[in-house]
């Protein structure tokens, strides 16, 4: 499961200007074991490998999570299985967006609403035409609610799949509720909504728990197929059926600066582990003791780490931190639009 996403966007200059006090709180504590300005490496003690340098730099990337540590968290069309009986349409028609829609695509996306300050509307509209989804060969007919979580990424792809619904014959419109917590009772009554864009691994968990308890074994996993399987199962006792999932996931991830995967050939987690030692790691305060964050870098790929920096969950702190060399590797959301496609 991904750490929480912060949800309230602040203005550009607010964000930027509570990044820097932060960093420079932060600084004021001392130095980073091997933080620095610039590039080039030096020995750390009781390490075989060198410390290497955090780079600044203003672009992010992703380093692959080759050894699949984090849980699968695609996008996923929900649906309420009483609102789509006997209709052999609307899902397929929501398959069609999960073909099209890959990771560097969401985070374009992302980029284009967060960073370029477009609509959601205006970005899927433009979406739908541009993959040629808006001359569906199938066609429906009846009124369909979306329902989207508070956060732009949610609002897009609700409007996305309700603009292909619309184009195939459908009466689709978008309304936004909340959080997972006050959704899902909604699409599993059916009533208020019936349709809304999940992410596999979070949405198998959460459901996992409110069948089984919060302590039941996890369903979810790094295996696609078998946690899709696992929450269509699931679904089942809840009255929900599920579309194909996208290759797109907005899952946790770990960034580096380009510059700093570029100094040192970096591209996946486990060519960062062979090349460097005595890493600052930023992110949220629990991260030291999620397994999938600190103690799971240390465990799957042999991370050194000579020191870890309180900052947030993908949010601007994390970013800034990077993006001004305090950090060598930072916590992010893998569609997060400011962040460089890897292809």
């Amino acid at each position: 499961m991904k750490f929480p996403r912060t949800h309230v966007s602040l203005p550009r200059a607010v964000g930027a200007a509570a990044a820097v006090v932060s960093l420079a709180l932060l600084t004021a504590c001392g130095e980073p074991g091997s933080a620095g300005g610039g590039g080039g490496s030096s020995e750390t003690g009781g390490s075989s490998l060198a410390a290497c340098e955090a780079v600044p730099g203003d672009e992010l990337v992703v380093l692959e999570d080759d050894k699949q540590l984090q849980t699968v968290d695609n996008i996923i069309p929900a649906v309420n299985a009483a609102a789509v009986e006997g209709d052999d349409t609307l899902i397929p028609l929501l398959d069609t967006v999960s073909a099209v829609l890959d990771t560097d695509t969401l985070i374009g996306l992302n980029k284009a609403v967060d960073v370029d300050r477009r609509t959601s509307k205006e970005v899927a509209e433009e979406f739908v035409a541009d993959a040629g989804l808006d001359d569906p060969e199938q066609s429906g007919s009846g009124k369909v609610v979306v329902g989207a979580a508070d956060f732009a990424e949610s609002a897009t792809l609700g409007t996305i799949y309700a603009t292909v619904l619309n184009a195939a014959g459908y009466d689709a419109e978008v309304t936004t509720i909340g959080n997972r917590e006050a959704y899902l009772p909604a699409l599993e009554d059916g009533k208020q909504v019936q349709v809304i864009p999940e992410y596999v691994g979070t949405l198998t968990e959460f459901i996992n728990k409110d069948v089984n308890g919060a302590d039941a074994e996890p369903v979810a996993s790094s295996d696609l197929d078998a946690t899709v399987e696992g929450l269509t199962g699931l679904g089942e006792e809840v009255g929900l059926v599920f579309g194909q999932p996208s290759p797109a996931q907005d899952q946790n991830a770990f960034a580096v600066t380009k510059a700093f995967a570029d100094e040192h050939s970096l591209t996946t987690l486990s060519s960062l582990a062979e090349a460097c030692g005595g890493l600052v790691l930023g992110g949220p305060p629990e991260c030291t003791e999620r397994p999938f964050c600190q103690p799971g870098l240390e465990e799957t790929y042999g991370l050194e780490f000579a020191e870890f920096r309180s900052l947030d969950a993908g949010g601007p702190l994390t970013k800034s931190a990077l993006q001004q060399g305090e950090v060598t590797l930072g916590l992010v959301f893998s569609s997060d639009g400011s962040l460089t496609p890897t292809s």
